[in-house]
């Protein structure tokens, strides 16, 4: 069962990041399935910390997008969502390729969400897991 409250596609996704730090970071949507969202983000010039790894910040900045992104879709459609708070744990650095996020609701509720987003490398070993939590505002 599909967990969109909302018409949901990459275009979309895509359409309403344009011009962010999204974008700037270089941040790709990837997928979209009936209850997560897979994006990437390269490791490059961009996203590298002085010590030649994915900053941290980055790996968060990741994070909350799929997370908002996910909340936003999953809230009804006169709902807006905002954070409330995000953690994150650095498993393992990566200094190069990509690094991929995906995002799972843990809670859909009336007045919250929670979200879990495992990032991995591009050998699929675990580098980064956050959780955001989103406040579901009423319409105005």
């Amino acid at each position: 069962m599909s967990v969109w409250k909302k018409p949901i596609s990459l275009a979309s996704i895509a359409a309403s990041n344009a011009n962010t730090a999204v974008t700037h970071l270089g941040i790709e949507f990837l997928e979209v399935g009936d209850d997560f969202l897979r994006a990437r983000v390269p490791v490059d010039e961009r996203t590298r910390q002085p010590y030649g790894i994915l900053h941290g910040g980055v790996s968060v900045v990741l994070a909350e997008t799929l997370g908002s992104v996910g909340a936003m879709y999953a809230s009804a459609e006169d709902e807006r969502v905002v954070g409330l708070d995000i953690n994150a744990n650095h498993i393992r650095a990566t200094s190069s390729g990509w690094v991929t996020g995906t995002a799972r609701p843990v809670h859909i509720g009336r007045t919250t969400q929670v979200w879990q987003i495992e990032m991995v490398n591009d050998e699929g070993k675990l580098t980064c897991v956050s959780r955001i939590t989103m406040a579901v505002l009423a319409p105005r």
